[in-house]
């Protein structure tokens, strides 16, 4: 990103603009996403990288409507989903040069989706130069979002008008903490090392979807969220969301996370503190030699 940024600028997106995207999502939901839930057969589902990698024609189809509609509301602007992404993986190296960049995650959780669990929903980040600059998890099936730009709170929203700040948890001694670690997601010959590890949390698992667990971070209901695959589309706006409900995300390298990383640990945590134990735990995964 540009060193002569100024740091007052303005949101990347103003209020109307934000409720102008809310209404995509929530217009793509409602005609591509829900009307195919728990409706879809084989042939509308396919296989990406590997046998639990999956599409579905609602993934492509509500990609394509929020594109369309974001291109005609923002025409300077850099679209990206993931499943364009997955047919050209160079649109990955326009992020770092995008002065407005939207990232896409159409279904993410779509093997819940595909299998008939309803936790999966909707992700969008916008990005200034790699570094997220506002996030949107939106639920399709509780018609909620939780939602933060760089220089506001994280807010859950509903279209009653109802919203609330949100705040991450108090954090803790690791024997109290519980998060999601995706194992199935990690290097296998860091696998077992990993999960032998596990056992000194209070509770560990995986929903298969970082919008619901990013959104359970930022709420508070968890204590940690880490990872080793870093798709921007899975993570750009948790980890903004978190950190702006009061939570400390960084790379376990201690680099700040940006939209344009492909490699290494992010980890996030409800405060510094919390995030520095973590991380001592999980300092292994730094080994070069696993």
């Amino acid at each position: 990103m540009p060193d002569n940024l100024p740091a007052n600028r303005a949101p990347a997106l103003s209020r109307a603009q934000r409720n102008n995207v809310i209404n995509i999502l929530r217009r793509a939901a409602k005609t591509e996403i829900m009307p195919r839930f728990r409706g879809l057969n084989a042939a509308d589902i396919a296989t990406k990288s590997g046998p639990d990698d999956l599409v579905t024609i609602a993934d492509t189809a509500a990609e394509a409507m929020i594109t369309r509609a974001l291109h005609m509301a923002f025409p300077g602007a850099l679209v990206i989903g993931e499943e364009a992404v997955s047919a050209d993986a160079s649109l990955l190296d326009k992020i770092a040069d995008a002065p407005l960049c939207f990232i896409i995650d159409p279904i993410d959780g779509t093997w819940n989706y595909a299998r008939g669990l309803s936790v999966f929903g909707i992700i969008l980040a916008v990005t200034r130069y790699g570094k997220p600059a506002f996030g949107l998890i939106y639920d399709p099936v509780m018609d909620d979002w939780v939602i933060a730009d760089d220089q506001g709170p994280a807010q859950m929203q509903h279209p009653s008008g109802v919203t609330r700040d949100l705040q991450a948890s108090q954090g803790g001694e690791l024997a109290g903490l519980s998060g999601y670690v995706p194992l199935y997601l990690f290097d296998h010959a860091r696998r077992q090392k990993l999960a032998s590890k596990l056992p000194d949390f209070g509770w560990v698992g995986s929903l298969r979807c970082s919008a619901h667990e990013y959104r359970m971070l930022a709420q508070g209901h968890v204590d940690f969220v880490l990872t080793e695959s870093l798709n921007p589309w899975d993570h750009a706006a948790g980890v903004l969301i978190c950190q702006q409900a009061g939570g400390y995300v960084q790379m376990l390298s201690g680099e700040d996370y940006t939209a344009t990383l492909r490699s290494g640990h992010l980890l996030a945590a409800p405060d510094k503190a919390t995030w520095n134990r973590l991380a001592k735990a999980f300092k292994f995964l730094n080994d070069a030699d696993l």
